[in-house]
C-alpha cells in the first residue's frame, strides 16, 4: 500500500507527528468527529492510507470551527474557486511557507527584475504568496496585478525599456500578455522566465513565448489555498509533472485520485489526505532528477450533469481546442433553479482565423451522447459561440474551463 506514496516510510514516519496533531484537530470537528471512530493514531503510511480522505467541504467546515492562527506574523485568509461552486478556505502565516519552497526551488535570483503579474487583493493568494519568494530571491519587483485592455502595450513597452527578466502568474493571464505582444509585433529580448501557479499550463502560451521572447522558460508551482505550494518543476520537466516537497505528503488513491497530507508543522489548514479533484500518478520525470515525481493527469471533477447526464467538460474542451483556429475554448452552462436551461460552447479564436461555429455545433451533438441526448427535443438549447473574451474571474484573471450562471 505504501508504493503509492510521494515519500519513502524512512522519509515519512519521522514527520509523522504533525499527521498526528492534524487528526487530533479534525477529532474536535463535531461534523467530522464520527468518521474517524474506529482509526488509530497515524503511525505508519498505512495508517494515514485508512484515513477517509477530506472533501472541500470537510476543510470549509474544520476551518470554520478550528479559525486557526500563526504562531508568528499576521494569519492570512484567502479563497479560491467560486466559478463552479463554493469558494474554499485557505489559511496562512506571513511569508506563506515560502521559505520551504525557495530552499528547494529558485528560479529567481538577485539579478532579475520581475513581474508579479497575478492579481492582489480581494483574497486572492497567489500574488501575495510569490511576492514572497521574490522577496527571498532578492530581486527587483514590479507589483502589476490587473490591467485593462487598453493598457498592454503601454506596459510592454514599459517592460522592454526595464528589461524584464522574468515574468509570472495563471496561464490565462500570461496567455494575454504574449498574445497581446505578438498581435502588436512588440519582443521582450531580456525575458528568462516564465513562473505560473492556479492553472493547468496552456500550450497557446508556449507558442506565443517563441515569438515575443525566445530566450523566456516556463517554471511552474503546483497547490491550492487549501494544501499550499505542493511541488514545482523546472524548464527540463514536462508542463504536468512536479517534484513534490519533504513537507508535502502525496497519496495516489482510487481512480488515481489524488489526496495530500502536510508534514509542516507550521501549517493552518488541516490537510490530512485532501482531495483536490486532480488525477495523477508518481513516475520518473523526464529531467533525470532521482525520485519519483507527481505528474498531472488533470481533474476528475469535470463531469457536471446537464440534465441527468453527465457531461465530460475537458473532453468537449478538447475536443474544440484541436478546432483550426480555435485557440481556447470554455462551457458554459445556464441553470435554473439547478437545472441545465442551456449550455453554450464559446470559442476564442487566433487573429485573422475563421471557424465554422454551426458545423462544429452539429458535430459536437453527433459525437457527444450527453448533448445529444439531453437536447434532443430542443437542440437549439445548445450553441457554440466564437467570443473575443472568454468569462474570466475579474478577481483572479483566472479563466476556468466551466462556468456555471444561475439564472431566475
Amino acid at each position: 500500500m505504501t508504493t503509492v506514496f510521494s515519500l519513502t516510510p524512512e522519509a515519512a514516519e519521522p514527520r509523522l507527528p504533525v499527521a498526528r496533531r492534524t487528526l487530533q484537530r479534525l477529532r474536535q470537528v463535531p461534523e467530522l468527529a464520527p468518521r474517524y471512530d474506529g482509526h488509530a493514531d497515524v503511525r505508519t503510511l498505512d495508517d494515514i492510507a485508512a484515513l477517509p480522505p477530506l472533501l472541500k467541504d470537510d476543510l470549509n467546515s474544520a476551518l470554520a470551527h478550528l479559525r486557526p492562527r500563526a504562531e508568528h506574523g499576521a494569519t492570512w485568509l484567502f479563497q479560491s474557486g467560486g466559478s463552479t461552486g463554493a469558494p474554499k478556505l485557505g489559511h496562512a502565516p506571513t511569508g506563506f511557507y515560502m521559505a520551504g519552497v525557495h530552499a528547494h526551488w529558485q528560479p529567481l535570483d538577485r539579478d532579475d527584475v520581475f513581474v508579479n503579474a497575478w492579481g492582489a487583493g480581494r483574497m486572492w493568494g497567489a500574488h501575495f504568496l510569490v511576492a514572497a519568494l521574490a522577496d527571498l530571491s532578492q530581486c527587483q519587483v514590479i507589483a502589476l496585478g490587473s490591467v485593462g485592455k487598453d493598457e498592454y502595450a503601454e506596459w510592454l513597452a514599459f517592460f522592454a525599456a526595464r528589461e524584464v527578466t522574468a515574468i509570472g502568474g495563471t496561464p490565462s493571464v500570461l496567455r494575454l500578455w504574449f498574445a497581446h505582444a505578438r498581435a502588436a509585433g512588440l519582443e521582450l529580448p531580456h525575458l528568462r522566465k516564465v513562473l505560473w501557479l492556479g492553472e493547468a499550463w496552456q500550450p497557446q502560451v508556449e507558442e506565443d513565448m517563441a515569438v515575443v521572447a525566445p530566450a523566456a522558460r516556463r517554471w511552474g508551482m503546483f497547490g491550492s489555498t487549501e494544501t499550499w505550494v505542493v511541488g514545482t518543476n523546472t524548464p527540463d520537466c514536462p508542463a504536468d509533472t512536479f517534484h513534490t516537497l519533504p513537507d508535502q505528503l502525496v497519496h495516489v488513491g482510487e481512480d488515481q485520485l489524488l489526496d495530500f497530507t502536510t508534514l509542516n508543522p507550521e501549517m493552518l489548514n488541516p490537510v490530512l489526505r485532501y482531495r483536490t479533484g486532480d488525477a495523477g500518478r508518481l513516475e520518473a520525470c523526464p529531467c533525470g532528477r532521482p525520485g519519483r515525481a507527481m505528474r498531472v493527469l488533470g481533474r476528475r471533477d469535470s463531469v457536471v450533469q446537464v440534465r441527468g447526464l453527465g457531461l465530460h467538460v475537458d473532453e468537449v474542451i478538447a475536443r474544440v481546442e484541436r478546432e483550426p483556429g480555435v485557440s481556447r475554448a470554455q462551457v458554459v452552462i445556464s441553470e435554473t433553479g439547478g437545472r441545465a436551461g442551456a449550455v453554450e460552447v464559446l470559442l476564442l479564436t487566433r487573429p485573422g482565423a475563421a471557424v465554422d461555429a454551426e458545423r462544429l455545433r452539429k458535430e459536437l451533438l453527433a459525437e457527444t451522447f450527453t448533448l445529444s441526448t439531453a437536447f434532443l427535443h430542443d437542440p437549439e438549447n445548445f450553441r457554440v459561440r466564437p467570443v473575443t473574451d472568454l468569462i474570466s474571474n475579474e478577481r483572479t484573471g483566472k479563466t476556468a474551463g466551466l462556468v456555471v450562471r444561475e439564472e431566475e
